[in-house]
Parts: C-alpha cells; structure tokens; sequence
C-alpha cells in the first residue's frame, strides 16, 4: 500500500491560472522518456471522447457545455477549440460511436448525430433515457461504450451516505438501438470513470469513497464487474470494508464485490483509462490509468496525480504506483486536478484538468 505523498501530480508550483495558463510543465514528475505539454485549453475540462475519423476530441463539463477540440491535419496538435453544444445541465458524461455523440446529463441520455462536427447541434437530439435522478449531488455522469456495443452510464449516490432509491447508486446498460436500458450493477457512492479491459471485455470503475469517516479511512476504489448483478457495497460500506452505521440495519442484499485495488482515502479516483496503444514502453499495454482528482477534506492532502494500476499476465490488478506527480504544498496551491484519461490514435495520453482548463499530452520518446 501507498502511503499519502505531499509529492503529487500537477501541483507544481504556487502559480496562478489564468484561463489555461500554467505554471512550469517541466517540474511534472514522469517515468524516463515521457514528456508533458499542454494540448488545448478547454474551460472546465472533464470527461473525453476521443472520435479520431473526426479528428476530433469530444470534452464534456459539468456546466452546460460540450466542446470539441480539432486536429485538422493529423499531426496530433490540437488547431482548433469550438463548442458543439450548449444549453446542457451537467454536461459531464459523454461518448462517441458510429457517427453519433452522446450525452449524459444529470437528468437523461441524449444521441446527436455527429456526421461532422459542423452537423452536431443542428437538429434535436433524440432521447434516449430521461429517467435518470434529477438530482445535483453526484448529478455528474460518466458514459463509455463496451465491447458488446451497449453504452454503459454511471449514476452518482445523491448524498455522503444514505440510503438509495430506484436508479440510485448504479451502473446502467443502455442498448443505442431500442433504448431499453437496465441496472448492470448497485451500491456504488460515485463513479466518475470506467473502461473495459482489453483482454478480458470486463468492466472496471473508479468509486469515490465517503466524507468525514477520517483522514485515512475510506480508500477509494477500483472495481472489477465482470458481469451484471453485482453490489459493490454502498452505502453499508464507505469504501473497501470501512463500514457505515448502515451495516448494522442488517447488510446488503446480496454478497458484497470489494475493491481490486485500494486507492488514498478521499483522492477522488476519476476517469480510467487502459492503455491499448505502442507509443510508451511495452509493459504499459494493459495497464490501467487513473486520474486522482485530489483531496478537500483531508489534513494532508493526496491525490492530484496520474496512478498506474498494473496487471499480471492473468489480467489481474496486483496494485499501484504514481505515474505523473508533482510537489505540493495544500490543496489550496494546487492548479491543476486531473479528471480524465484518454489515448489518441498514435498511442499518446491526453489527460483532463477542469481546474486550469486545460487537456494535456502526454508522449513518448525512445
């Protein structure tokens, strides 16, 4: 395990932000040959859909907003920053498949068609799902497509802990073609980020673990569902095996799935992301990426990185380390909180930040 580090991602230097200026990328801590720099400014960067025949990268936010960051000619530098959509209520959930971009509001899931992204916007969307919990604590989807074609839907626990209702504290399945959607899994406080592994198709996401039950207890989550109808603990557990009041009333319903791997309590384990590409060295293919959000209520702070979750040749997490850090001081002076991970088409990360606005890129050289 672990410990908390006041060495953490991106946190560099006491600097301040301004509309995605940032202090010196160079003080970013990377393993050798990898190199950082920013790729676009984007307000309020969260969730990426990465739609390469569109030279394009889809970013969602949690304000109204979607934007689309464009790169034209190939060359893998963003030319271009415009905003395809507007008008949304928590923008944060988004994907991108066969021509269409997909948005998962606080309070539906809507399908644009996306033959261009001069064409996005243009006409009404079509709706797929409006019955999602209108409510604002937790209200941030996350959306990724799997390997079976269904589009996958992270549904936030609206409270610390408490008991849920109905699509509370869930991961739905959602079929594009007919809209029938369903609960693929329960008891989770707050995804905000998933992938499926590539050797196996199973699904893994980040959970955020409960406020206020100390400094070092809950962890935060990886989890493995590998299949549909699992519980994964909340709100009987605050994270791992760190039980709430709620235990007592009697247990989950079903057994309990607990956590691959154990992240820092309160880090906010966010967006996920296995590397599939040739770019970095080749034990990086089939490991997972995590983005630590960073820490609020904790008297050391953690968090503010890029974590490496490695996998056996089982396809088993056998646990973490830091991939990307930096000195930090509070989280007051950090500017920048990673949100999410993504990989472009030449194998190279890009990596969201909504506290300086910025998506940075992440390469390689041999």
């Amino acid at each position: 395990m672990i410990r908390p580090s006041r060495f953490l991602l991106f946190a560099l230097v006491l600097g301040v932000v301004a509309t995605g200026a940032c202090a010196d990328l160079a003080k970013v801590k990377l393993p050798p040959g990898l190199h950082i720099e920013v790729y676009a400014e984007v307000p309020g960067a969260r969730s990426m859909a990465v739609a390469e025949p569109l030279g394009a990268v889809f970013v969602g936010t949690r304000g109204s907003r979607v934007f689309a960051v464009l790169d034209r000619d190939g060359d893998h530098k963003a030319d271009k920053v415009v905003t395809v959509l507007s008008g949304q209520k928590v923008a944060n959930g988004i994907a991108w498949k066969d021509g269409a971009l997909y948005v998962a509001e606080q309070h539906r899931i809507t399908r644009h068609a996306a033959p261009s992204i001069e064409a996005i916007g243009k006409g009404p969307p079509r709706v797929l799902f409006d019955g999602l919990p209108d409510k604002g604590w937790h209200g941030w989807r996350y959306a990724a497509f799997g390997p079976d074609g269904m589009l996958y839907v992270t549904v936030g626990s609206p409270c610390n802990v408490c008991s849920v209702q109905g699509l509370e504290g869930t991961i739905l399945r959602l079929d594009p073609t007919d809209a029938k959607a369903e609960v693929f899994a329960r008891g989770i406080r707050n995804s905000v980020g998933m992938d499926f592994q590539p050797a196996t198709d199973e699904l893994y996401f980040t959970d955020n673990g409960a406020d206020n039950m100390g400094d070092d207890v809950p962890p935060d989550e990886l989890n493995h569902a590998p299949r549909a109808g699992l519980h994964f603990g909340f709100p009987y557990y605050g994270g791992g095996d760190a039980a709430t009041t709620f235990l007592k009333g009697g247990g989950p319903p079903t057994p309990v799935r607990m956590p691959v791997v154990r992240f820092g309590a309160h880090v906010a384990a966010l967006g996920i992301h296995f590397y599939r590409g040739s770019m970095l060295p080749a034990d990086y293919r089939g490991d997972a990426l995590v983005a630590h959000h960073g820490s609020w209520n904790r008297t050391v702070p953690d968090g503010y990185r890029i974590a490496r979750v490695r996998f056996d040749k089982d396809g088993r997490a056998t646990g973490w380390e830091p991939f990307a850090e930096g000195p930090l001081e509070s989280s007051a002076s950090a500017w920048a909180r990673p949100v999410d991970v993504a990989e472009l088409g030449d194998g190279s990360l890009l990596v969201s930040d909504d506290r300086a606005g910025v998506l940075y890129r992440i390469t390689y050289e041999r």
